[in-house]
Parts: C-alpha cells; structure tokens; sequence
C-alpha cells in the first residue's frame, strides 16, 4: 500500500511494478540481475476522485501510454528495493501534486486611480504627436 496522506492511499492491487534488466555498465553481475522497477499505474481504473485523475493525466505528460496507464521507470540505485521505493514514493508525489486544487482565478477592476493615470498619459502622448506636425499658417 502507497500511502499518499492522511485522507488517500492506494491499495497494492491498483498499480503492478515489474522487475526489468536496468541499462547502462554493471561489471561482471549485470546480465544476471534485475534490479530497475517498472511501475504500472491504470489511472481510470484507480480509486481516485474525477477531478484528480483529469489533473494526474495532466501532470504524467509523456509517462502516460494511450491506455491510460502511467509507467514510471526507476534504475538509479544498484538495489532492487531502493528503486521500487522510489518508484513509489514517486508515484505517491505525482498524486500528492493532482490532488491540490488549484485556485480559480478572479478577474479584478482596475481602480479608479488607475483609469485616470491612463487617461492622462493617453492625453500626454496625445499631445506630443499633435505637435510633430507641419505647422500650420497664419494669417
């Protein structure tokens, strides 16, 4: 279980991890081990509330495959268990980070100072243009 906090957490049968031959140099043991994690987690079919799956989905990018299913991949550490903790501690972040709300944005007025700092500089510039004129004749 991936505890999220305080309020969500997912069970163990909501996301599958597999243990995958991890890439790069290893000396004399790497062909013989498994030791990056490969964590499969179906976002339509989890407990999740609507709302937070539509932000998850937002937030997974690239790691979401058309099935909607997130893939994180973990290889960092030469242990197997390291890489599974951080497999899920980094699936545990992305939840945390979808179940924020975000604040709805409330367009403001501009005050009344503000209008008439505007209004005077429209008139300035105004003016300045007005100026650059031929001038004109007299008679």
């Amino acid at each position: 279980m991936i505890v999220v906090n305080a309020r969500v957490s997912l069970a163990d049968d909501e996301f599958s991890e597999r243990m995958v031959k991890a890439s790069g140099p290893g000396g004399q043991h790497v062909n013989k081990t498994s030791s990056a994690i490969e964590l499969r987690f179906h976002v339509g079919n989890s407990s999740l509330e609507d709302d937070v799956k539509e932000r998850l989905r937002g937030l997974a990018g690239s790691r979401l495959s058309q099935e909607d299913v997130l893939i994180l991949f973990a290889q960092g550490s030469r242990s197997l268990e390291m890489n599974r903790q951080d497999a899920r501690e980094r699936l545990a972040e992305l939840v945390r980070q979808a179940l924020h709300r975000p604040k709805s944005r409330r367009p403001t007025r501009p005050t009344y100072a503000s209008k008439l700092k505007r209004l005077e500089g429209k008139s300035k510039r105004s003016g300045v243009k007005s100026m650059r004129g031929r001038p004109g004749r007299e008679d």
